[in-house]
């Protein structure tokens, strides 16, 4: 209940946007990690294996499947064989088919009509109930409150990131995009829904997001009818859906594992060394460790490679001193150049900036600068081709402005956008002697100036 809540408040406050920002490698392991998820909880019913007291992580997972392989069920394996065989046909020869209903179907029919010796939904699971329970308010005391709400708030982290990352993945399937903030509200209300029928946390699951799409889903109304059926099932054919083989529910679910895999992806992302370490760590973590961890690590990785990416994509570049006037020409002859050697300042050094000048560039940036070792009579810094700069990229101009200011050397900074201008003059420039103009034509009509008058 508490989880639906939370879900509601995260929707209204917009922050299901952010989704946006996490890197295509994190979601291309998540999906694996669960597709391999997904595989492991599922060999059990594919071999009929007893087993009892299945354990949840993966490492002893694989240890009990290893010891109770003695116990594999021939018919079992034959039911999830054979799930399988009619679903890759139906896909192959009528892919319009609803081939996983019809695999399941068939291998109930064989099954009942065999008696055939796997376990069913009503042997291990016990008769389903035709009628859910009455709704009612679950126990909301304040000690109630403060004792789940840690569970609470894991719960609608993971349920969020979980549900926003199908989401993502069926936009990748489908070509279409979902509205993240509206997905919350609606699973808030869907926690808050199940909680008064006593049910538990629900999220969209890429299970059966894929499972949907792949079976020909064109929209929402295709979830709708999914629980439409659910209720039917519940209400009027409880009896006969618990003779559905457990192993042909196996095979369905093997397929849709290997359907998530996005063996494309994976295989350019390797090739690339950041990509790669970025998807191993996500799918490595997600398999081994936990769902949330695995996002957040791979989120924290992604996000140390892209800052590094920026860093190197910063360049400093002295420039021949000539300007371009890009000011309206008369004469008619087009845009001139101007060489301030001509016009008696042969001591002007011009320095080009382009990228963004961030917190990761600034040692970059700053040390190119700081070995600017002629001091020349008027440093400019062309800032035409940087996009965005930060108060740590701010300091180092600052910085540079210091220096210039002892060795005599006027600073101009040329080409500003307005949001780069307010950044730099937030760090005091203003206040030490720099000249901001609008181009490099400007910073050569510049009369020179004592630096530290404080012109601007």
């Amino acid at each position: 209940f508490l989880s639906g809540l939370f879900m509601i408040v995260v929707g209204q406050l917009r922050v299901g946007g952010y989704i946006k920002f996490i890197p295509y490698p994190v979601t291309v392991g998540f999906t694996a990690g669960i597709a391999l998820i997904i595989l492991a909880s599922q060999v059990k019913d594919l071999l009929g294996l007893e087993l009892s007291g299945e354990p949840g992580p993966i490492m002893p997972k694989i240890a009990a499947i290893a010891g109770a392989l003695p116990t594999t069920n021939g018919w079992a394996v034959a039911v999830a064989a054979s799930t399988i065989g009619v679903i890759l046909a139906f896909r192959r020869w009528r892919p319009g088919w609803p081939g996983m209903l019809i695999a399941v179907a068939l291998a109930t029919v064989v099954a009942s009509i065999a008696g055939l010796p796997v376990r069913t939904i009503a042997s291990q699971f016990g008769e389903l109930a035709s009628l859910p329970p009455l709704p009612s308010v679950p126990s909301l005391s304040w000690d109630k409150i403060v004792s789940v709400l840690p569970n609470a708030l894991s719960f609608t982290l993971l349920g969020a990131i979980e549900s926003l990352l199908s989401a993502v993945v069926a936009d990748g399937m489908t070509g279409r995009r979902h509205r993240s903030n509206c997905e919350l509200v609606a699973q808030g209300i869907a926690n808050v829904g199940s909680s008064l029928f006593g049910g538990f946390c629900v999220t969209g699951t890429i299970a059966r997001t894929a499972t949907n799409v792949r079976a020909g889903a064109q929209g929402p109304v295709s979830g709708m009818l999914h629980a439409l059926f659910l209720l039917i099932v519940l209400a009027v054919a409880a009896p006969v859906a618990g003779h559905i083989p457990l192993a042909a529910l196996a095979g369905v679910l093997a397929v849709v594992a290997w359907n998530m895999v996005e063996k494309h992806a994976m295989a350019t992302l390797l090739r690339v060394r950041g990509d790669a370490v970025v998807l191993l760590a996500t799918l490595t973590i997600t398999v081994f460790r936990d769902l949330t961890e695995g996002i957040l690590v791979g989120f924290g990785l992604g996000t140390l490679l892209f800052l590094h990416r920026m860093s190197q994509a910063i360049s400093v570049e002295r420039q021949v001193p000539t300007f371009v006037d890009d000011r309206a020409d008369t004469s008619g002859e087009g845009r001139t150049p101007y060489d301030p050697a001509v016009a008696g300042d042969a001591e002007t050094v011009v320095y080009r900036i382009s990228g963004a000048f961030f917190f990761g560039a600034a040692a970059t940036v700053a040390g190119v600068l700081d070995r600017i070792t002629s001091r020349p009579k008027r440093l400019v810094l062309d800032f035409a081709n940087v996009p965005f700069i930060d108060s740590t990229g701010g300091r180092a101009i600052a910085a540079l402005a210091a220096k210039t200011q002892r060795d005599g050397t006027e600073l101009i900074i040329a080409g500003t956008l307005p949001a780069v201008r307010r950044e730099l003059i937030a760090q005091g420039l203003r206040e030490s002697g720099i000249r901001f103009v609008a181009t490099l034509a400007d910073a050569a009509d510049l009369t020179p100036i004592s630096p530290g008058s404080g012109s601007t």
